[in-house]
């Protein structure tokens, strides 16, 4: 299992002069992390915008600038190597491309001097290879709140976990650290709390089960503090039961998450690798 990665992820020092923030770091860094965590080969692919400019070069975009048969023909000898990689190794997961670059964005790209929809230029000479931005890749570490107080429940947990795991995500699920017993010391329950509390403040997503007439207390806290902190929050509801004639449940609860009600539907959501391009049809922008 292999992806295909932009080289700048691993070399930042590949990237236009002066573009790379604090933030993009981090998500290169958390990107190779899930690689190494799921021993998944980080293929780089050629920077042909560095190959063109040279080193150090200034950001700008595509017309103007790249829009010239020199750099189509840098192009090309790319996508021969490219090619040439998935000859030998067969298709990749995806590509993990950063978003903006005229040449490697997914998403989004500079042609002119604003954003345009779309693939860059080299990226999209590979219609056919799902591609994910680096900061969808990135977020990979996923807290699973969700009531835990029955057989039922953790099972069904388990389950939850399962089907994300095999997505390549990593799941902190609370009954795994104790978090399961009603048989607990004060201090058993103050290491729960601070262990629980540590994944959820490094937690990347959020997954809330809130199925019941009214969502557990725990998983309500829970949903509260991700969301307080800036982190996407995905409620997960099977239970067809309505709090109100247009609210599934609690509005604050809805307001804070991306609510669904299939639970295979998860993957898509949370942009799997295995299943992008992700799911603009059912709200990609609000996680």
């Amino acid at each position: 299992m292999y992806v295909l990665m932009c080289p700048c992820i691993a070399s930042p020092s590949l990237r236009a002069v002066g573009i790379t923030k604090d933030a993009d770091l981090r998500a290169f860094f958390r990107a190779q992390e899930r690689c190494r965590a799921f021993d998944i080969d980080a293929v780089m692919m050629p920077c042909s915008e560095t190959e063109f400019l040279g080193p150090d070069h200034p950001p700008g975009p595509y017309e103007g600038r790249l829009d010239s048969p020199e750099f189509a023909a840098v192009l090309d000898r790319s996508e021969k190597a490219v090619r040439e990689i998935i000859r030998e190794r067969g298709a990749p997961l995806c590509i993990v491309g950063v978003d903006s670059s005229p040449v490697c964005g997914v998403n989004r790209w500079y042609r002119t001097g604003e954003r345009h929809p779309g693939r860059g230029v080299f990226l999209s000479r590979f219609p056919e290879i799902p591609a994910l931005d680096v900061y969808d890749f990135a977020r990979y570490r996923v807290y699973l709140a969700a009531p835990l107080f029955s057989e039922a429940e953790r099972a069904y947990n388990r389950s939850v976990v399962a089907l994300l795991r095999e997505h390549l995500f990593s799941v902190h699920l609370p009954q795994e650290c104790g978090d399961s017993s009603a048989e607990r010391s004060a201090a058993h329950t103050n290491d729960i709390f601070t262990e629980n509390l540590a994944a959820l403040s490094e937690a990347d997503l959020v997954v809330a089960v809130i199925d019941g007439a009214d969502a557990d207390s725990g998983t309500a806290w829970e949903m509260g503090y991700a969301y307080a902190q800036g982190t996407p929050v995905v409620a997960l509801r099977t239970d067809f039961r309505q709090v109100g004639a247009t609210e599934k449940v609690n509005l604050m609860l809805e307001g804070a998450a991306c609510v669904t009600d299939n639970v295979d539907m998860l993957p898509r959501i949370l942009a799997s690798p295995r299943i992008c391009p992700p799911r603009d049809d059912i709200g990609a922008a609000e996680i």
